[in-house]
Order: structure tokens, then C-alpha cells, then sequence
């Protein structure tokens, strides 16, 4: 069984609430029409850059993937993991998520993970 979590690039006034209906939106297929968020482009490079979501790597065994290529939008990335996915491969998104200021969302319970606050 695979499961999936969805990084999002909103302000960071935003509530948990926010984050569920932005994927709410997304769901029903509402992307906006804008140009990409740097933080998604720079989540997506980072993180497929050691786990590729393309070519042959993106489906071979040892793939944290149970779906490729990952959904990409202007403001998210959505990702289906295979529910053997290690634990590195988690570590990863949650520090890059925390590092670039973006919410995480975890769809199975509909938790929302917040970028941790930076003290001054």
C-alpha cells in the first residue's frame, strides 16, 4: 500500500485548514495559473535530484516512489511513496520541507506540518 504527502508553498500566515482546502482544490483539478513557486522548484530539484522521479531509476526496485513522475504545480508537490520507502527518503522531504518553508501535508490523516519557526 502506498501513501502519499503533499509539500505547499503558501504564506506562512496560513492556517492548517488552508493547506487542506489549497489540496482540496487541487484535488478537483483548481491549479492557479502563475508561475512556479522557487521553493517548489527548489524542493523538486533537491529531492529528485537523489530520488530521481524520471527515467529508469524512477521505477526500478529501491525506488521510494509507488507512482512517477511526482505531481508538480506552481505552489506543490505531490508524492506517492511506497509504503517499503525508507526512512532516509522521509528525512529527506521533512528537512527539505522545513529548509525551504514549506507545509507538509501527510493525507492519510490529514496532518499538517508547518516549516519550524526561525528564531532571530
Amino acid at each position: 500500500m502506498s501513501f502519499d504527502l503533499v509539500v505547499w508553498a503558501l504564506n506562512n500566515t496560513d492556517m492548517p485548514d488552508d493547506v487542506r482546502a489549497a489540496n482540496d482544490r487541487c484535488a478537483r483539478g483548481e491549479h492557479p495559473q502563475r508561475p512556479a513557486d522557487p521553493r517548489v522548484v527548489a524542493f523538486y530539484d533537491a529531492l529528485t535530484s537523489h530520488y530521481p522521479d524520471r527515467g529508469p531509476r524512477a521505477t526500478q526496485a529501491g525506488s521510494p516512489w509507488a507512482s512517477a513522475p511526482l505531481h508538480a504545480a506552481a505552489d506543490h508537490i505531490h508524492m506517492r511513496l511506497d509504503e517499503n520507502c525508507p526512512d532516509v527518503v522521509l528525512e529527506t522531504i521533512e528537512r527539505l520541507a522545513g529548509e525551504l518553508n514549506l507545509d507538509l501535508l501527510d493525507l492519510q490523516d490529514g496532518t499538517v506540518y508547518p516549516p519550524p519557526v526561525k528564531s532571530s
